[in-house]
């Protein structure tokens, strides 16, 4: 059976795969911005004195609609004779991973965005390379340059004067280890995604990327349903079913998730490892821009000194991978899984 939207792939396979990777940076770039402004319209209609765009609702509820629009796109590639070509040790640490990367971590970020501001959700979100760089050298034995270690460096005092700088009594806050619970939660989500990103390159490879892709997201969707019902109970989601709230998640799964993902797969066809890398270093920069203009966040001046920081750290990373690259002179296509879930911070889901 020929995939949905078959009728366009001549066209769209026309298209060069910047303008994929660009379309994703947008959109990846105003994730969290929208996200938060959805759920402020949602107090325009409230339910017995209840948003029904609660950030549980939205990520329950989106993350339904975008895994039903997911399997409308991949389901021809969801062949048995694929499933048993994954052994039960994939299946279990796919398992887990999609519960980390799609159940946990999302949680913690949607929870964040509600106790912080964006500008901080995305700057301190940037730790989660610093921790994928640390957990390469210790458990896959990476080696690195000096390059890559002043780049996460100069990063990783980005974050701290993001934190520090930003409260009143610096000194009080760390002896009472009272970082805020918005700021702890992005932190432990990005160190989350860290994990979920080298166990997906060191066991999860060989696994087709529309199985990889629907299963972290049905399994992920399902975790964190009955995660939110053990923690809160079923009257959590009394809302669940406002029209309202469907009309916004259809429009949100649409494009944020779903068009997202794909662009974003697209990009991957082609896309040579500057634009890859060039797609990610832009990505946090533009997340702000777009706090400022939907939300009205203007940056603070520990937000502007910690951001540019997090630019240079970004900027010197640039050039030690391209120095690498340029090194290895590989002149084999990217594998999609392999790049898939590059750093671009929060993508909606």
């Amino acid at each position: 059976m020929k995939p949905v939207f078959s009728g366009f792939q001549a066209f769209l396979k026309q298209v060069p795969s910047p303008i994929y990777l660009a379309l994703a940076v947008v959109i990846f770039s105003a994730a969290n911005a929208v996200t938060t402004r959805i759920i402020q319209l949602g107090q325009a209609y409230t339910i017995d004195g209840r948003n029904p765009i609660s950030l549980c609702n939205v990520l329950f509820v989106g993350n339904l609609c975008a895994l039903g629009l997911m399997i409308l796109i991949f389901y021809p590639d969801w062949q048995f004779r694929q499933f048993t070509k994954i052994i039960r040790k994939d299946w279990w640490l796919l398992t887990i991973t999609a519960i980390l990367s799609r159940a946990i971590a999302p949680g913690l970020m949607f929870t964040a965005l509600g106790q912080t501001n964006v500008t901080n959700v995305v700057l301190i979100g940037r730790l989660e390379p610093i921790f994928t760089l640390i957990l390469s050298i210790f458990l896959l034995k990476t080696s690195v340059n000096w390059l890559s270690i002043v780049a996460a460096l100069i990063s990783f005092f980005g974050v701290g004067v993001t934190v520090f700088l930003g409260v009143p009594e610096p000194t009080k806050m760390v002896m009472g280890f009272n970082f805020g619970l918005g700021e702890s939660l992005v932190a432990i989500a990005a160190f989350i995604s860290a994990v979920t990103t080298i166990l997906s390159k060191q066991q999860l490879q060989s696994i087709p990327v529309s199985i990889f892709t629907v299963y972290r997201s049905l399994v992920g969707t399902f975790v964190f349903f009955w995660m939110a019902v053990i923690l809160y109970g079923f009257h959590h989601f009394a809302d669940v079913f406002a029209p309202i709230l469907w009309q916004w998640m259809l429009i949100y799964a649409a494009i944020i998730v779903v068009l997202g993902q794909l662009a974003w797969l697209a990009g991957l066809r082609t896309a040579s490892f500057i634009q890859i890398n060039s797609a990610s270093l832009v990505t946090p920069i533009l997340a702000i821009i777009f706090a400022y203009l939907i939300l009205k966040e203007t940056p603070t001046q520990a937000q502007y000194l910690g951001g540019a920081l997090l630019l240079l750290g970004a900027i010197i990373s640039f050039i030690d991978n391209l120095h690498v690259s340029k090194q290895e002179q590989s002149v084999t296509p990217l594998n999609p899984r392999q790049v898939m879930d590059t750093d671009m911070g929060f993508r909606g889901l």
